[in-house]
């Protein structure tokens, strides 16, 4: 395998540097005002499990619907702006909340429209990276990127529910109206030099949507490890969307666990990501993901059959670390077999099959949990993971068996 840039040596690229620290600070806001929002609902307003995983339905989507076509225009428009612009509608969105009583169907409404801004801003942060970076650094950037969402799962939720005790929710969303415009100024002073063929951007947007599906369709490796984080990513989003439900009805407990917990789950992806270049050395990236989702199973099955304060904790830190081996892989992945005027729709057309199983297992998780209890919901939930991990493996070994040999004959020969 190709050598792979370090940490330290992609942060001495400028543009790197800027895009990352606007990630942190960005993702640290979003944090703030998601779990304010969540607390809001769960520990003042007493909302029911459906009406919380609601709130992911929300954002979830127009992530699944409007992707595909905003990937189009991101492969049409200039990316740079279509960030700023992006981030400078979030902030103005943002400050909406701060203006309102505590209210669900408005909760509702601003999280589904910051969602339609953001099906256009995360397929032209994926296009920016791969222009930025070169090939052998892509891992290391994607990992630096997932570490500023990780970071900020650790310190956020804890900060955000001492903010929303002692200030009030709006603090959290002050925060990150500001953490937008912030993210905004970083990303106009980054150079972004993008390659894009005049075929691309001549072509018709019904043409163009096609294309993208069709890439992700007939390339074995890419599509496998779509379906896989698909199916994967239903099981997953069972069990997180209801972590506050859980932890206030079986764990007994209030929002600063709930804080706790999450942050938790940032420090085991921390810890992941700091493993991931040792593991790739050796790791094909698709084994990589299958291990991880695999790993996922095993962590809420821990978490379910105990029902216990240290028990949970401990299993947040393993979904922590083994969804890292199923996330930075899969995206550098992506972004090394897609050609550069395809990425937009690519990126996007995956992050639609993300959102639409999210979307699914949302509103399959309150129900079944009001109905099985959220134990059980739990239990099923760690065997589709495992069950997607069992299945996956023996599918890739199954085709590579003959192609390593033939590997192996011609070097021989």
């Amino acid at each position: 395998m190709a050598p792979q840039l370090s940490f330290a040596e992609v942060l001495r690229l400028r543009e790197v540097r800027r895009i990352w620290m606007a990630q942190i600070v960005s993702v640290f806001g979003d944090f703030l005002a998601v779990f304010a929002v969540f607390s809001v609902v769960t520990f003042q307003l007493h909302g029911t499990a459906t009406q919380v995983s609601m709130i992911l339905v929300a954002y979830m989507l127009p992530l699944a619907v409007i992707s595909p076509l905003a990937g189009v225009f991101v492969d049409k428009w200039n990316v740079k702006w279509t960030m700023i612009a992006s981030d400078l509608v979030r902030a103005a969105l943002v400050l909406v909340l701060v203006f309102m009583r505590p209210n669900l169907n408005a909760i509702y409404a601003i999280f589904f429209a910051l969602s339609t801004v953001s099906s256009f801003f995360i397929p032209a942060q994926s296009v920016a990276v791969r222009a930025i970076a070169p090939a052998a650094g892509l891992l290391a950037v994607n990992a630096l990127m997932s570490q500023a969402v990780q970071g900020s799962q650790i310190i956020s939720p804890a900060i955000s529910g001492l903010l929303v005790q002692w200030f009030g929710a709006n603090s959290c969303f002050l925060f990150d109206s500001a953490s937008f415009v912030f993210s905004a100024a970083m990303v106009m002073s980054v150079a972004i030099h993008r390659q894009r063929s005049a075929a691309a951007a001549a072509s018709s947007v019904l043409s163009s949507l096609l294309q993208g599906f069709r890439f992700i369709l007939t390339h074995a490796a890419l599509s496998f490890v779509i379906l896989s984080m698909t199916a994967g990513m239903f099981a997953v989003r069972c069990f997180g969307a209801l972590l506050s439900i859980y932890v206030r009805d079986v764990l007994v407990s209030t929002a600063a666990l709930f804080g706790i917990l999450n942050s938790l789950i940032g420090i085991g992806m921390i810890a992941g990501t700091q493993s991931i270049h040792r593991f790739a050395r050796k790791i094909p990236q698709q084994y990589l993901v299958i291990y991880g989702l695999s790993g996922m199973g095993a962590a809420v099955f821990v978490t379910a059959v105990f029902g216990k304060v240290a028990t949970t904790a401990l299993g947040m830190l393993a979904i922590g670390f083994c969804a890292a081996l199923v996330f930075i892989p899969a995206q550098t992945l992506l972004q090394k077999e897609t050609p550069h005027d395809m990425l937009g729709r690519v990126s996007s057309s995956v992050m639609s099959l993300m959102a639409i199983s999210q979307v699914l297992a949302m509103f399959v998780a309150g129900p079944v949990a009001q109905k099985a209890g959220i134990r059980n919901l739990y239990f099923g939930s760690a065997v589709m993971l495992v069950s997607i991990g069992a299945v996956g493996l023996g599918r890739l070994r199954k085709p590579q068996a003959p192609a390593e040999s033939a590997a192996e004959d011609e070097n021989v020969a």
